[in-house]
């Protein structure tokens, strides 16, 4: 396995380029000494030459020295709308391209090489190589290292409740105000820089943007990251209970119970489901609460009994009571964590959550207008 290593700088990037440290084989490349100047005055990084063969093709270079979508966009907008000097084509070198990148480098004929060994680079009449499939060897410089899981994937998750705010602190206080946790139990709010730093990292991929206001451009793709990196919540205890009673009488019980210990508690994303799709579940309600003890003090039911028709399970885990949803005094958990846990699921599972992100893009759509 190759060892990850630390996002380099745009300097030490161009200094390997001076010492020769970056390949794409067959080719081979020379550092030119000097800085393309392009006739909007603007500096690109530095000049290099390609050959092979005898055959040699100079570039005027954009380094980037993080891997994101959105320093990727920005080097290609840059390279596009240069006037470069003559016979020199554009080259974009980023410390990892993916092979989709790869691709939309190829279309606007541009040229691109990364620090793993991938790389697109073609000069008509000349010669025209492709690589692509090395894994990213570097480790992401971003300080929040996944904003899309735990605790600093609400910053995301609020976003789809709203799709604009117009202020970090306004994002903050709506992302606490819907934390049950904060609200009702011994949590700590969210700081405002956890609320920035992932704010910072929703833009480099393209996902949030600030133009008057903090906006989301893509909501389709925060929730393909959210469920590609969502992992169940932590627990602490897991109970099983028969209590005899019809699931109406169940969930008065266990609200007044909760209520008589200020204990907080949420259905399950699989329990929730019918809140937001059409699918049969079974007897079971599932709930979550961050402390059982109290709580089976207060109930009355059977451990042992072979078919159980209430779950209790022990956790701390915010996310999986934020934003949750009243039905009179009763909570379900929110679309986007019924979305979550769906998708976790099994094929039957994954087909309803399409449902459910009908309904949250349909809510997303009416809150916006």
């Amino acid at each position: 396995m190759k060892r990850i290593r630390k996002m380099p700088t745009e300097r030490e990037m161009i200094e390997q380029l001076r010492r020769g440290k970056v390949s794409l084989p067959p080719l081979s490349f020379r550092f030119v000494e000097g800085q393309p100047e392009t006739r909007e005055n603007r500096r690109l990084d530095a000049f290099v030459e390609a050959s092979w063969r005898g055959s040699t093709a100079r570039f005027a270079v954009e380094c980037k020295s993080i891997s994101t979508p959105r320093a990727f966009q920005d080097g290609l907008n840059l390279l596009k709308s240069s006037s470069l000097p003559k016979g020199c084509g554009p080259m974009l070198i980023m410390p990892f391209l993916s092979e989709m990148q790869l691709q939309e480098l190829e279309r606007e004929g541009i040229s691109g090489i990364d620090l793993c060994g991938n790389g697109v680079v073609v000069v008509p009449g000349m010669f025209a190589v492709l690589r692509s499939g090395e894994k990213n060897r570097f480790s992401s410089s971003a300080p929040i290292k996944n904003i899309y899981r735990k605790n600093s994937s609400m910053v995301g998750r609020i976003f789809l409740l709203r799709s604009g705010y117009d202020t970090v602190q306004e994002i903050c206080s709506e992302i606490n105000r819907r934390n049950m946790l904060v609200n009702r139990w011994d949590k700590r709010p969210m700081s405002l820089s956890t609320v920035s730093k992932s704010l910072k990292a929703l833009e480099e991929d393209l996902i949030v943007e600030r133009k008057g206001i903090i906006h989301l451009l893509q909501p389709d793709k925060l929730l393909e990251k959210l469920s590609g990196n969502y992992v169940p919540p932590k627990i602490k205890e897991r109970v099983r209970l028969k209590v005899s009673e019809g699931s109406a009488t169940i969930r008065e019980s266990l609200l007044k119970q909760s209520q008589a210990v200020s204990l907080p508690f949420v259905a399950a994303g699989t329990s929730s489901v019918g809140q937001y799709a059409v699918m049969q579940r079974g007897d079971l309600l599932s709930v979550y609460c961050p402390r059982l003890d109290v709580l089976l003090e207060r109930l009355a039911g059977s451990q042992s009994d072979r078919f159980p028709n209430l779950e209790l399970v022990e956790t701390d885990d915010e996310t999986v009571y934020f934003d949750a949803r009243p039905e009179g005094n009763f909570w379900w958990a929110s679309p986007v964590q019924v979305y979550l846990e769906l998708m976790a699921g099994d094929k039957r599972d994954r087909d309803t959550a399409e449902q459910v992100k009908s309904f949250l893009l349909t809510d997303l759509l009416q809150v916006k207008q």
